[in-house]
């Protein structure tokens, strides 16, 4: 975990300072709609084109790791965790002006609550069938997450930073060290191990490609408290200079960290172990600070517009394909098109999808209208 707690320490207690743009942290918005454009679209259209130019390692990063490994699109998910995290503290903040502690957590459970059901609808709407659980999705996991949080913001930093790597070191102990009557301790193989079998034993069901979801779900909050540890160093004040150096140094610690780990304890994304999340977790990491030292130190914003449109309004555009029948409708028009077109056909059709939903979102903002639990 990070290991520069004592300058993160030095931010406490936290003070709002000033923010770009009305008090937003634009590389916060910007990273969160980028990696949210993969999700609502951009990588049907992303993968098109790359089909077209013949760039097969774009078709490759853009698909999940089948077991061991870590590819990018493994990062999409941790990523948006992170930035959960990073938003509790101003979100926090402005509700605390006007409520007392008890109205704020209150409001939380609340965020909590709606956040989880929504993801409830959004697996029962895609499977035809009620689904009131489903924690392998990412809404769900984000809600418990985000209760975590909110709990541990303006407590310590050594006792976030201690939450955080007890849940990492008790996550793989748990796998390490507890065995099944069908499962042995410590192993790892798909369909073969101790996350696979609690799903079995306590929702009677798996998956078959191998995705876990009740104790997966511990591991991811971790990536969020490094979030919380990151909106707190955004709120303090500080040189922005100190901030990018903590941010990557917390990026380069947890890929050393968890590389180091791996030969012990596998990377696998489907399962969440402990060495995934510090892996990812760092990249998520690393990316952030790139988005922060081009957008909110450097200045440079002007390209950001699109993805800003998406990250301000993230929980819209994640739900927005499951509300809205944009392929079905959209697909109405392009059909005819795409075969006209040859190998090109596939750019129009994802590409229009992929457009007709943006501006959706692009409306939304214009009229200042975001979906927020």
């Amino acid at each position: 975990m990070p290991a520069t707690s004592r300058e993160i320490e030095a931010a406490q207690p936290v003070r709002a300072a000033p923010a770009p743009q009305g008090g937003r942290v634009v590389s916060l918005d910007a990273f969160r709609g980028f990696t949210m454009f993969w999700l609502m679209g951009g990588k049907a259209f992303v993968l098109a084109i790359a089909a077209v130019v013949g760039l097969d390692f774009v078709r490759y990063q853009l698909t999940h790791s089948a077991w061991e490994g870590v590819r990018y699109y493994d990062l999409i998910w941790p990523s948006f965790m992170l930035m959960v995290g990073v938003s509790v503290p101003f979100s926090l903040a402005r509700r605390s002006l006007t409520e007392t502690r008890g109205a704020v957590m209150r409001g939380a459970w609340t965020r909590a609550a709606i956040l989880f059901l929504l993801g409830s609808l959004r697996e029962s709407l895609s499977a035809g069938a009620p689904r009131w659980i489903e924690l392998s999705s990412a809404l769900q996991p984000i809600a418990i997450a985000y209760l975590v949080t909110a709990y541990l913001a303006g407590r310590s930093v050594r006792l976030q930073i201690g939450v955080a790597a007890g849940i990492l070191i008790g996550y793989a102990l748990l796998l390490a060290l507890v065995s099944t009557a069908t499962i042995r301790a410590g192993t790892y193989e798909l369909n073969q191990n101790l996350v696979t079998a609690f799903d079995e034993r306590v929702l009677g069901r798996s998956h078959r490609d191998g995705w876990g979801t009740v104790l997966s779900v511990i591991p991811a909050i971790a990536t969020s408290i490094v979030g919380l540890l990151f909106g707190q160093i955004l709120m303090a004040e500080m040189p922005p200079g100190t901030r990018l150096r903590i941010f990557l140094a917390t990026g380069i610690g947890c890929l050393a960290i968890g590389f180091a780990l791996s030969p012990v304890v596998p990377i696998i994304m489907k399962l969440w172990t402990s060495t995934y999340a510090l892996v990812a977790t760092g990249w998520a990491c690393v990316g952030f600070s790139l988005f922060y030292w081009v957008i909110d130190v450097r200045g440079w914003r002007a390209w950001t517009f699109p993805f800003v449109v998406i990250g301000v309004n993230a929980l819209a555009a994640y739900l927005l394909n499951t509300l809205i029948p944009i392929s079905r409708i959209v697909g109405t028009f392009t059909k005819p098109l795409v075969p006209m077109l040859g190998i090109c056909g596939p750019v129009l059709a994802t590409g229009a999808v992929f457009f007709t939903g943006w501006l959706i979102l692009f409306w939304l903002h214009r009229r200042k209208i975001y979906l927020r639990p």
